[in-house]
């Protein structure tokens, strides 16, 4: 069984001068769960080629970022991420979107992670994001024209959280006004920041970086004990 895992190319802010880009733990996290259950993960991005971090999220003291900044598979898979054209969507069960704010600029509107979206949950398969990568979702379509999201219940990074990251002249959208206007159902935890999930069928979405490994364990539930 193979997992997808979709990170974002985008290192900059229209004006502030720190870099952006992934948000280290939302990768690791999940990743760590799918390597433990003997998955084969690809990583997947807009162009292809190395994905930038957000230099905020390298945090070291982390025990799972830790180990991953030195395994050497892991690292080559980052800096030779796959490019769209490279995926067949038909060999994989599950695709994850992860996160940080670079997401907000190149996985919004790619019309090929779309089509590759599509076909992983038309063919059955799980769909997944956590914080900012719910973006990847807003504007994938079904083959009947409606889009994904549409009265479905999920969860990602909230305004409430964008406001308290001081972001929020940065980022081109809120990412929960952007989900209510496709007919989601929005659902956050009361306190900002804290570990959240949210279900429906085969969508599995988390609110923020403290979530990522929540929604690994929640989709592996899902594909092995059902």
């Amino acid at each position: 069984m193979k997992v997808l895992i979709v990170c974002t190319n985008h290192d900059s802010y229209p004006s502030k001068t720190g870099k952006t880009g992934l948000w280290l733990n939302e990768l690791t996290h999940f990743y760590d769960c799918m390597v433990k259950r003997r998955l084969l993960v690809d990583i997947v991005s807009p162009q292809g080629g190395e994905i930038p971090m957000d230099e905020r999220s390298l945090d070291l003291k982390d025990e799972i970022n830790l180990q991953y900044s030195e395994d050497q598979a892991f690292q080559f898979k980052i800096k030779n991420s796959l490019s769209p054209s490279q995926i067949n969507a038909g060999d994989y069960r599950l695709i994850y979107f992860a996160g940080g704010h670079g997401a907000m600029w190149d996985l919004t509107d790619h019309k090929g992670l779309q089509e590759i979206t599509q076909k992983i949950y038309e063919n059955g398969g799980m769909v997944t994001a956590v914080s900012h990568g719910v973006c990847g979702l807003i504007n994938v379509r079904l083959s009947d024209g409606t889009y994904l999201l549409q009265d479905k219940y999920l969860t990602g990074f909230t305004s409430m959280e964008e406001t308290l990251m001081s972001l929020v002249s940065e980022v081109p959208f809120y990412l929960e006004d952007v989900l209510k206007e496709r007919g989601a159902h929005f659902t956050k935890s009361v306190i900002p920041f804290i570990e959240y999930i949210e279900m429906d069928e085969r969508l599995i979405t988390g609110q923020n970086p403290n979530s990522a490994k929540k929604v690994a364990s929640k989709a592996l539930e899902e594909l092995f004990e059902k």
